[in-house]
């Protein structure tokens, strides 16, 4: 079944809400509806819907300051806006565009277009949505499928990698630095890829500090060294440099590395071989001590 998507409209003329809501009901969306700019971003953070469609006049905060406490949120920080507004200066169409609206569309408008804007953004946000944010690899909902595809077929490696205690990193140091491990990490592994792996090797997440590698057999383990080496070199670099140095290092991060291979099945599902790879884990020896 396609999913049904969740656009909230921000409209304090009841006439327009109504047949806005009414008019995407009817293409299959499912629609809420506020009045007031503080009562969108209470529904906002209740239920986060896949688009915001903004008008900027309301009667208690204008729509830019919804917009700004939406990005404020990590929760709603993404979510679309078309701003639909009777402002037509160029200044109120900048503000809008500043605050990373994907259109900005003035009244009287045509319902046809806002229609396409509405289904375009949908659609590229619904691959964004397959891919993390941070390091920009496919999340679990592709990777599961890769590991569907390898079920029935043979001569396969699977190459699973994690990053333990990333959130007492993040706690430490912000959430901005743990974002900076996963992206480097990330990097690290791809650069590995182009080196000594193939155009058919896949990289993608588990979970948002684990890492799966489809790969074949024959240059698995060199991948995997590969790996172990260049994570070792690059963990000191995480830390501030004065922690580093005064050994003041608070649970530091961890790696762990485990191999699935098609040889040692028969595997009857993915979460088999992501399991058949988790629990041949072991930890490699990383540094936290003083930069070379």
């Amino acid at each position: 079944m396609p999913k049904q998507y969740k656009i909230l409209i921000v409209e304090d003329d009841p006439d327009t809400a109504e047949m806005l809501r009414a008019y995407f009901e009817a293409q299959g969306y499912s629609v809420l509806t506020a009045a007031w700019g503080n009562d969108a971003i209470r529904l906002c953070r209740e239920t986060v819907p896949d688009l915001v469609i903004q008008d900027i006049r309301l009667p208690d905060i204008d729509g830019y300051q919804v917009v700004q406490e939406l990005r404020k949120s990590t929760r709603t920080s993404n979510v679309p806006i078309i701003f639909l507004t009777e402002r037509h200066a160029h200044d109120d169409k900048l503000a809008g565009l500043r605050l990373g609206a994907v259109a900005y569309l003035t009244k009287p408008f045509d319902m046809q277009e806002l229609r396409l804007r509405v289904r375009n953004v949908l659609r590229r946000s619904n691959y964004t949505s397959l891919v993390s944010p941070v390091t920009g690899l496919p999340v679990w909902q592709v990777t599961e499928d890769w590991l569907c595809q390898l079920v029935d077929r043979d001569q396969w490696t699977v190459i699973y990698l994690a990053l333990l205690d990333v959130d007492a990193f993040s706690e430490n140091y912000g959430f901005v630095a743990g974002d900076d491990v996963l992206r480097a990490v990330g990097l690290i592994i791809a650069h590995v890829i182009d080196e000594i792996g193939s155009l058919d090797d896949q990289l993608g997440h588990v979970t948002e500090a684990s890492f799966i590698l489809v790969t074949q057999e024959t240059r698995a383990q060199e991948i995997r060294g590969r790996l172990a080496s260049q994570l070792e070199r690059a963990f000191s670099y995480f830390y501030p440099i004065r922690d580093v140095d005064a050994g003041k290092v608070v649970k530091p991060m961890r790696v762990e590395m485990g191999i699935a291979t098609a040889a040692n099945g028969p595997y009857d599902s993915p979460q088999a071989i992501l399991d058949a790879a988790a629990q041949s884990c072991e930890t490699i020896a990383v540094s936290h001590g003083a930069r070379a």
